[in-house]
């Protein structure tokens, strides 16, 4: 078997609507597609029969890649723990320029964030600035800087 690229990243949320708001109005993503899907093969796939799939297919600003959301219907749903220490979670990173403004945007739009920006002095992202922000289900959304910017600290 050979790995040959990716095709997306998928997110279980709690409410599509309410991600699809979060994703497209403050980060730029575009919606490829959104459905309800029942498929059998599906269900089979997922391993739950019952289930209902509102699902999106986001692309990601300046790239390929893509995001996809899914709210899980017609099955018991118990949120987790978020927090990054714990087994399971995850972040996706996104790139961007003037780190600050976007920062401060994000902020002023009621995004929860982990820190401000913070200068990496270590490692392959040295002279960078990083910040973890919070979307509506807890996961975290890296945000890194590409390009010089003063730091923000």
């Amino acid at each position: 078997m050979s790995v040959v690229g990716t095709h997306h990243t998928a997110f279980h949320v709690a409410d599509l609507d309410r991600s699809l708001a979060f994703y497209c109005d403050l980060f730029g993503c575009e919606i490829v597609w959104q459905r309800l899907n029942e498929d059998e093969y599906v269900r089979r796939i997922i391993g739950y029969p019952a289930a209902s799939l509102n699902q999106a297919m986001l692309r990601l600003p300046g790239g390929e890649h893509q995001l996809e959301l899914i709210e899980y219907r017609g099955v018991e749903r118990t949120p987790v723990d978020t927090s990054p220490p714990n087994p399971g979670t995850a972040h996706i990173c996104l790139l961007v320029t003037d780190l600050g403004e976007t920062y401060d945007r994000l902020v002023a739009a009621g995004v929860a964030s982990v820190s401000p920006p913070v200068s990496v002095v270590a490692g392959a992202n040295t002279g960078r600035l990083a910040v973890y922000m919070i979307d509506p289900d807890g996961f975290r959304i890296e945000l890194l800087s590409v390009g010089p910017e003063d730091p923000y600290e």
